[in-house]
């Protein structure tokens, strides 16, 4: 079925339309907070064997797709994966996080794209075998991580509380540090343009590390790179759309859309719901429910989601959370989120 045949309602959204309700998918919708998903990760093995076999990430970004009926699918993979292509020595660890080798001046002059699409082939078969099993209905979203973002990880080798080993080194190498991000722009932007080439129907980018900035270091380290990262994308795919999240930005929000040429905007649970209203009247938000509603059920479920949808309800929204759901989740309270959005209008 040809996509001019059907309607994929986050696409509309994207295009600027209202859709009441509106559409719905959950970050990290595919987790731990679903057996389903437990059971697969341990035949996997490793984290990383999870994200690389087509297979088995195809069967996990299904699952919330079966049993919740969301609007869209999210590639199941990690935004860790382009440094693991670049030989950094990426590693999951149970109950450390991610971990890889810290990069240094000399390893960032070093860098080389050569071998990073042919790592990333089984990404790519991934979201092939997801485009043709999902219903037509359903948008498949492609994803990576953003270059700050990414960088964190690269200079840490670790995740940190406020990321202060990238700022301090950012500080004290500026031109290293702004040719990684350079770096990093150009990998992930044809990162993306393989995965739209692939299959996907839209990408977003993560920048999940955005809020330990002030603002001269938000508007270099975050927005610079992501608007390179997007012009790169829509000058050889000039149809895709984007969603960029700039998770704990709040007021350099303000401009955000408007400096880095996203389609959409991801808000997180801070973000005030009068401040969102004002950023939709220049295009499509997504978000904005705290995680911790969707833990905690019953009238504090409801309430957020209510408040959302009362405010940004009638114009352009997919409706999210404001950061991926937690491994404690409830899937049944996921249900009654699905079918209280559904209710709305």
């Amino acid at each position: 079925m040809a996509l001019t045949d059907v309607n994929r309602k986050l696409l509309d959204v994207l295009n600027g339309k209202t859709i009441t309700p509106p559409p719905i998918w959950l970050m990290r919708q595919a987790g731990r907070y679903l057996p389903e998903y437990r059971a697969t990760r341990a035949e996997a093995g490793s984290f990383l064997d999870l994200c690389y076999s087509p297979e088995l990430a195809t069967e996990v970004t299904l699952q919330p797709i079966r049993r919740y009926g969301f609007d869209a699918a999210i590639l199941f993979s990690d935004i860790l994966v382009i440094p693991d292509a670049l030989k950094r020595n990426v590693r999951f660890t149970e109950g450390h996080g991610p971990q890889m080798d810290p990069i240094d001046e000399a390893e960032i002059r070093a860098l080389s794209p050569d071998g990073v699409t042919e790592h990333l082939r089984p990404v790519m078969e991934t979201v092939a075998k997801l485009r043709a099993e999902l219903p037509a209905e359903t948008t498949l979203l492609g994803f990576c991580g953003a270059p700050w973002t990414v960088a964190t990880y690269m200079i840490a080798g670790h995740g940190t509380p406020d990321q202060a080993p990238a700022r301090l080194f950012a500080y004290r190498h500026p031109q290293a540090f702004e040719q990684l991000l350079h770096f990093l722009a150009e990998v992930s932007a044809d990162y993306l343009v393989a995965q739209i080439d692939a299959g996907a129907d839209a990408v977003q980018i993560f920048d999940s590390w955005a809020g330990v900035l002030g603002e001269e270091e938000f508007a270099k380290f975050c927005v610079a790179p992501v608007a390179r990262m997007i012009a790169s994308v829509k000058a050889r795919r000039p149809h895709a759309k984007i969603i960029a999240f700039a998770k704990g930005a709040g007021l350099l929000l303000q401009t955000y859309r408007q400096k880095t040429g996203a389609d959409a905007i991801g808000l997180d649970w801070s973000v005030p719901l009068s401040f969102a209203a004002e950023l939709q009247k220049d295009g499509p938000v997504q978000g904005n429910l705290d995680p911790m509603r969707v833990v905690a059920g019953g009238a504090a479920l409801e309430e957020g989601i209510d408040a959302i949808l009362q405010a940004l309800g009638h114009g352009p929204l997919i409706f999210n959370l404001g950061h991926g759901i937690t491994p404690q989740a409830n899937p049944d309270h996921v249900t009654d989120l699905v079918r209280r959005v559904r209710s709305f209008g």
